[in-house]
């Protein structure tokens, strides 16, 4: 395990030192014009006069598909405060309604599916999206529905997707149906460029019980069998195989094994919504155009400071603080 840290921590440094100002600008402006032209093609509009999106824009425009959370730490409310903080322009498709704050989750109500691919037909149809994540997307049928408008042939949704298969709240609330649980492997994960689970959700959706670094590959080449491009298995959850006032977080890339991305671990216990945070923030910076592992590393390293500088607004679980997270960004 020492040896992978190490390799974690050089990698890091030299992934760093590569992504110079120069080509993450390049980087970011081909994405643009990219993201650009597939939205033309779509949508049969051309960016640039009054009132329709200028492709040089400063601001990508993120799409998130989730939950509302009423308490505001996590959930669409963390995405779009995110990607704001972040220079994104935030887009939101509500899957469901929660009756939650810090300490509980006391009520879910379902968005009906044909008003959630409507929010998702319409904001389609009305902007460039540059970068999206999904999380709680509640149901098989808002799944279903989701995965359909998504993968149409005629929609051209040329733009990463990373997907964090949001299950279960910090409190302990179900936040998917069991029955689901089949819709989001089969359906989700062939849509995902990047998938975001937590040592359980990864355990639920491989089928694998991780209780090492082996037991945690394995997962991942499942999760990859799935369909998932690439799977970021984060930490918090190890123990043992994370060092003590560090965390890892295991990229895993088709044919590369398992990347270790460490990041300081935050003793706080204002991390409500943390997974949340993370997710939307790396779909931000690929919104970007960023390298995928340079956008995770950055992202990890938002959500470190937003939870360095958290703080709780009410009872329970306090949560990141999204805009002292994006200093120096």
């Amino acid at each position: 395990m020492s040896n992978l840290k190490k390799d974690g921590g050089s990698g890091r440094e030299a992934s760093k030192q590569a992504s110079g100002q120069a080509s993450k600008q390049a980087s970011k402006q081909a994405s643009k014009q990219a993201s650009g032209q597939a939205w033309e093609q779509a949508s049969g509009q051309k960016g640039g006069g009054e009132g329709t999106a200028r492709q040089g824009s400063e601001h990508p425009v993120i799409m998130t598909i989730a939950g509302s959370d009423s308490g505001g730490g996590a959930g669409i409310q963390a995405d779009v405060k995110t990607m704001t903080a972040l220079g994104g322009f935030g887009l939101s498709v509500i899957a469901a309604l929660t009756a939650q704050n810090g300490a509980e989750v006391r009520g879910i109500h379902e968005v009906p599916v044909d008003f959630v691919a409507l929010q998702l037909e319409t904001v389609l149809d009305g902007f460039p999206v540059q970068a999206a994540k999904t999380g709680m997307l509640a149901s098989a049928a808002i799944i279903e529905s989701v995965a359909d408008i998504l993968s149409a042939p005629g929609r051209k949704c040329c733009f990463p997707l990373v997907v964090d298969p949001v299950c279960v709240s910090q409190s302990g609330h179900r936040l998917l149906r069991e029955d689901a649980e089949e819709a989001l492997r089969r359906r989700m994960l062939p849509l995902a460029d990047l998938l975001t689970p937590n040592k359980p959700e990864a355990e639920l959706l491989s089928g694998v019980r991780i209780t090492g670094m082996g037991e945690a590959r394995r997962a991942v080449g499942r999760l990859f069998d799935l369909g998932a491009r690439a799977v970021l298995l984060k930490g918090g959850h190890f123990g043992e195989f994370e060092g003590k006032g560090r965390m890892t977080d295991w990229l895993g890339l088709p044919g590369s094994g398992l990347l270790p991305l460490e990041h300081p671990r935050v003793e706080t216990g204002n991390n409500h919504g943390t997974g949340c945070t993370l997710s939307s923030a790396i779909a931000t910076f690929l919104g970007f155009g960023l390298p995928l592992v340079l956008a995770v590393q950055k992202a990890q390293d938002y959500l470190t400071r937003a939870l360095q500088n958290s703080f709780c607004p009410g009872i329970g679980a306090g949560a990141p603080n999204f805009l002292a997270g994006a200093g120096g960004f």
